[in-house]
């Protein structure tokens, strides 16, 4: 028998073959590794911010500015390389830094005000989405050599097939999060919290830190997410990822991670990510679809998962109680 908490990832990772399955079948070429690399290049900016969300939704929270902190990162990068002419070495440490400078603030205000989330991090979703029109209105493109090459550079794979170095710096970073998760005190910490708070104060678990590292982290997610968005578009724009954050979101749910946290795994939310760019790629393939039809579907089966992880909550809490 299979540990039930394993069902969801297994949900996730079962609809994800048979939606691949499905696309091979009616479209030819569909069934290729190129098809696959190519929903990790057009969706690497979206996994890394997805694995921050992850670690947030864990704990229990939300993060509603991910997608305002890529924009105000587009922003910052094209500013500072193309107007004031710095460095990307010393552009890239900064934007990072500011990433999760945002984040630890929010994760500080939650805690020490007490004030809901959703409430916090809404305010700042204003708020770095404002900073982006301070620093311009206009789009600001980037023609620095090195983000060019960035943008351009392919590294090939056996039987023909390519990647960009913005997958690798996405695997590396969901390589990070799984180490981070279920081999670290801090990844325990997260998982104690999101599964109940108060039983974490009781345990003497630090909560306050553990909060303001897991809205960093996201910071820093967000940020790196910025910067590989901005080697795929070569360009800063306030509206840059406007509605990344419910993405993001729905990759995580779709995941299998509870939204009620404690439960979840990093491994569920990058699936989650492939099944949206598996969406995303069958329509691209009809030709005849609107590219509405990707929000719909992620949106039913948003609702779907949301019913498997109630139907799931609730079986496990008459387990415990019998």
């Amino acid at each position: 028998m299979v540990d039930r908490k394993y069902v969801p990832l297994l949900v996730t990772i079962g609809l994800f073959i048979l939606m691949f399955l499905a696309g091979s079948l009616r479209y030819p070429g569909f069934f290729s590794l190129q098809v696959f690399m190519n929903l990790l290049i057009d969706n690497a900016f979206l996994l890394i911010v997805a694995v921050g969300m992850t670690f947030v939704i864990l704990s229990g929270g939300i993060d509603l500015s991910v997608g305002s902190v890529v924009a105000l990162t587009t922003m910052l990068s094209a500013s500072l390389i193309t107007e004031a002419g710095w460095p990307p070495a010393a552009v890239i440490p900064l934007v990072l830094a500011v990433g999760i400078l945002f984040g630890w603030m929010m994760g500080a205000i939650i805690h020490y005000f007490q004030i809901q989330p959703f409430i916090v991090t809404l305010a700042g979703m204003f708020l770095a989405r404002g900073l982006c029109y301070v620093i311009s209105i206009n789009t600001i493109t980037i023609s620095h050599p090195f983000y060019t090459h960035m943008a351009l550079a392919k590294i090939r794979l056996p039987g023909g097939s390519f990647i960009s170095i913005s997958v690798v710096i996405a695997l590396l970073v969901v390589a990070l999060a799984v180490y981070l998760a279920h081999y670290t005190r801090f990844g325990r910490n997260t998982y104690a919290i999101g599964g109940h708070e108060s039983s974490a104060v009781l345990m003497g678990l630090p909560v306050g830190r553990t909060k303001m590292l897991v809205y960093a982290f996201s910071g820093f997610c967000s940020s790196l997410g910025g910067v590989v968005f901005t080697f795929y578009m070569l360009s800063g724009y306030g509206l840059h990822t406007v509605g990344l954050e419910l993405d993001a979101i729905a990759a995580v749910v779709i995941g299998g991670t509870l939204l009620t946290g404690g439960s979840g795994y990093v491994i569920g939310t990058f699936f989650g990510v492939l099944i949206q760019g598996v969406i995303q790629t069958i329509i691209t393939f009809e030709g005849t679809l609107s590219s509405w039809w990707t929000k719909m579907v992620i949106g039913l089966l948003l609702f779907l998962f949301i019913l498997l992880q109630r139907v799931f909550t609730a079986r496990s809490t008459r387990s415990q109680s019998v």
